[in-house]
C-alpha cells in the first residue's frame, strides 16, 4: 500500500462576485453550470444551487459589503465545488443558534444556513460580532465525499483575489508533501480515519506518527540545512507575481510549476530554480516554509515582500519570518535558511502585501480553531485591501 498523505486540494479561482441585486441569480447559475461541469448528477447541481443561492440571499438580507468566491477543487482523483463567502458585519454573537432552523432576523423562515450546512460535504463558519463574517462549504459528487472524508480536512488552504479591474491575480501558492511512512503506519491511519470519518483530523491522525515531546521555543539560524525532512513534512510555497494582471498572473504560475516539478526539499534550494524558472519573465517576490511536524519546527527561506507569520494560538502572538531584498527572476541574493520552532497550537500564515501586516491574532479570535480555509478567508476579509492582488496561504497544527 502507497503511503497516505495530509490531502491537498489544488483550486482554480473561478470568480468573485461582490454584493448586488443580482447576487443570487447569478451565483446560483453560475455553480449550477460548474456543477454540471463536474459530472454532478441532476439532483446534486440543484442541491448545489440552492446553497449557493441561499449564501448569496443571506449576503443580501444581512450583510455589509458581501463578496461570494465560486470555485473547482481537485484532487488527483476527484473534482469538487466550493464556495467562500465574506462580509463585513454586522457578524453573528450566537452562530450556533443562527444555524437552527427557524432562526431569522429578518422575518424569514430562517432557514438558510442550517440548509448550506445540511447540503454540503463541508461547511465551516467563523464571525467576529460587530466586525464580519466569514463561510466555506464544499459539495463533492457521493463517491467523491466517501473518499475525502476518508482523507479529512486539508492540512493548509488558501485564497487569491485579483485587484478590483482584473480578472487574473498575480498571487499564488502551492503545496505539496515530501516524506515516506512505512506500510503499517498507512494502515493505522486509515484505520482510524474510517473509524472517525465526520470527525476533523490533524496532521498527525493523516501521516501516522506522534509529535515529539514539549521543549521550550526559540529561534536558530540554519547555515546549511539537509535538505531532507525528518519524517513526513509540508513544503509551501507562495509567489507574488510583480504587477497585476496576466503578465503578473504568468510569472506566478511558472512558479507554481517550477515548484511542483521541482525534487529539492530544501526552501533555498527551491527558490534556486524558481529563480530560473522565472527568468525571462516579470519575476516576483517567492518565499517557501518546509513544515516538520515530527521536530515541531520549520526552516524557512524568501526573497522579497512576502509576509510569512508564525502565529501561537494560544497567547494570541505571531513572530514575523523575514525575508532578504531581492526579485527572483531577475535578482537572487545569498540565501539564508532560518529555522523556526513551531508552537505546540499554531499555524504558518504566508500572504503577499495585498493584505497589511497590521492584523492580529488577539483581534481575530477562535480563527486558527477553523478550518485553514476559513481562517484564510477571515484574514482576507480583515486585512485586504482592493487596490492591489491579494493572496493567502494557512497551515494550523497541531504538530
Amino acid at each position: 500500500m502507497g503511503s497516505l498523505t495530509p490531502p491537498l486540494l489544488e483550486s482554480e479561482d473561478v470568480a468573485w462576485f461582490r454584493d448586488d441585486e443580482s447576487l443570487p441569480a447569478s451565483t446560483r447559475g453560475a455553480a449550477a453550470a460548474l456543477a454540471r461541469r463536474l459530472g454532478f448528477d441532476e439532483q446534486r447541481c440543484a442541491e448545489v444551487s440552492l446553497a449557493v443561492s441561499e449564501a448569496a440571499t443571506n449576503l443580501r438580507k444581512h450583510a455589509v459589503d458581501g463578496a461570494l468566491l465560486l470555485r473547482i477543487v481537485r484532487t488527483e482523483q476527484d473534482a469538487g465545488l466550493e464556495i467562500v463567502t465574506t462580509d463585513e458585519g454586522p457578524g453573528m454573537p450566537d452562530v450556533a443558534r443562527c444555524l437552527v432552523d427557524g432562526t431569522s432576523s429578518t422575518g424569514t423562515l430562517g432557514i438558510g444556513l442550517g440548509a448550506i450546512a445540511r447540503l454540503a460535504d463541508t461547511f465551516d463558519v467563523h464571525s467576529l460580532p460587530g466586525r464580519g463574517t466569514v463561510l466555506s462549504a464544499r459539495f463533492w459528487t457521493k463517491d467523491a465525499a466517501r473518499r475525502s472524508a476518508a482523507l479529512g480536512e486539508p492540512v493548509v488552504a488558501g485564497l487569491t483575489r485579483p485587484i478590483t479591474g482584473e480578472v487574473v491575480c498575480g498571487d499564488i501558492w502551492a503545496a505539496r508533501t515530501v516524506g515516506r511512512r512505512t506500510p503499517d503506519q498507512a494502515d493505522e491511519a486509515i484505520r482510524r480515519v474510517g473509524s472517525r470519518p465526520a470527525e476533523p483530523l490533524g496532521w498527525a491522525a493523516l501521516t501516522g506518527f506522534r509529535p515529539a515531546p514539549d521543549r521550550p521555543r526559540q529561534v536558530r539560524e540554519a547555515p546549511e540545512p539537509t535538505g531532507h525532512a525528518e519524517g513526513p513534512a509540508l513544503l509551501l510555497m507562495f509567489c507574488d507575481g510583480l504587477g497585476h494582471g496576466p503578465l503578473a498572473r504568468r510569472a506566478s504560475e511558472a512558479a507554481a510549476t517550477a515548484f511542483r516539478e521541482s525534487r529539492t526539499d530544501d526552501p533555498a534550494g527551491v527558490i534556486t530554480e524558481i529563480h530560473k524558472a522565472l527568468r525571462g519573465s516579470r519575476g516576483g517576490a517567492v518565499a517557501v516554509v518546509r513544515i516538520e511536524p515530527l521536530t515541531k519546527s520549520l526552516l524557512f527561506c524568501g526573497v522579497g515582500n512576502v509576509s510569512t507569520f508564525v502565529v501561537d494560538s494560544e497567547t494570541d502572538s505571531r513572530r514575523s519570518l523575514l525575508s532578504a531584498p531581492g526579485i527572483v527572476g531577475h535578482q537572487l541574493p545569498n540565501l539564508r535558511a532560518v529555522r523556526q520552532e513551531l508552537p505546540r497550537h499554531g499555524g504558518v500564515v504566508m500572504h503577499s502585501d495585498g493584505l497589511t501586516e497590521r492584523w492580529q491574532p488577539a483581534s481575530l479570535p477562535g480563527f486558527l480553531e477553523h478550518s485553514p480555509l476559513v481562517a484564510a478567508a477571515q484574514l482576507l476579509r480583515e486585512a485586504g485591501i482592493r487596490r492591489d492582488d491579494a493572496g493567502v496561504a494557512v497551515v494550523k497544527g497541531p504538530w
